[in-house]
């Protein structure tokens, strides 16, 4: 970590602000308010935004983990400031579902640790993860119809094209709460691990992820994610074939299967 990142890690450490820590291939966003479960303020949703920024500008990293720190890896927005989070966000432009379309959109694939519990506007966070790896004992609801809130449309998409219609329903018009095994069958979490193998699942996929051809695996989450939101922009699908067919990293996986090694990508 250099100097400056590792001075601006350490204010927004302070601030209660999510932070950034990037090792080789890895870059990490932690959620930092462990006494609060990890809520979302509305000074937070820039923060990621600007965070997020940060990765994709960054070409030498492969994957993110998005984590919390604490008990429980986030309770959701802060509802006390519900109302002028809202204000804020006519102001800039920016809301809660604009900051999670936009990890959405992060250019490298993604991984949800997920500890604890997962609430609120925290699940659709972690929805916009490629990948979800929790513990057993963990837990997830979505409590919106409790309280009366209508949830945001992309949040809706979201689950809808993640979990499926039925799935989704059970989740926002029953509020149920949904233990670990629930969660694998749905198809919430990707990957179910026992709470002495967490972190290592976690390093495991992430280490696997930072192996791959980046300009193939960057291509195909996008065209999927759009795929998966009946969005799929052709013309540029068609430009990222046309650029791997003719990068030197195909030349690489061409040639470390037939020499029988591990292959070493340049991402170009």
């Amino acid at each position: 970590m250099s100097a400056a990142l590792a001075a601006d890690t350490a204010a927004t450490e302070a601030a209660g602000l999510p932070t950034l820590a990037i090792a080789g291939p890895r870059a990490t966003i932690t959620l930092n308010r462990p006494r609060q479960r990890n809520r979302i303020e509305p000074a937070d949703l820039a923060e990621l935004v600007r965070l997020a920024d940060v990765v994709d500008a960054n070409p030498d990293l492969r994957v993110l983990v998005i984590t919390g720190t604490g008990p429980a890896f986030s309770a959701g927005a802060h509802l006390g400031a519900m109302s002028d989070s809202e204000a804020q966000a006519g102001a800039r432009g920016l809301d809660f579902g604009d900051m999670v379309s936009r990890l959405e959109r992060v250019r490298v694939p993604t991984i949800a640790r997920l500890q604890g519990g997962v609430y609120g506007g925290a699940t659709d966070l972690a929805l916009s993860c490629d990948f979800r790896i929790g513990h057993t004992g963990i837990e997830m609801f979505m409590p919106a119809g409790r309280l009366g809130v209508h949830y945001y449309e992309s949040g809706l998409r979201r689950y809808v094209s993640r979990l499926g219609l039925n799935t989704a329903k059970r989740m926002f018009l029953t509020a149920e709460k949904f233990d670990a095994a629930e969660l694998l069958r749905v198809g919430y979490l990707t990957h179910l691990v026992a709470p002495e193998e967490f972190d290592g699942a976690v390093d495991a996929l992430a280490s696997r992820i930072a192996e791959m051809a980046p300009l193939a695996v960057q291509g195909m989450k996008q065209a999927l994610n759009e795929i998966g939101h009946g969005a799929l922009d052709t013309t540029a699908l068609a430009q990222r074939i046309a650029a791997c067919k003719a990068s030197a990293d195909l030349q690489e996986g061409l040639a470390s299967f037939k020499e029988k090694r591990r292959p070493v990508f340049r991402g170009r």
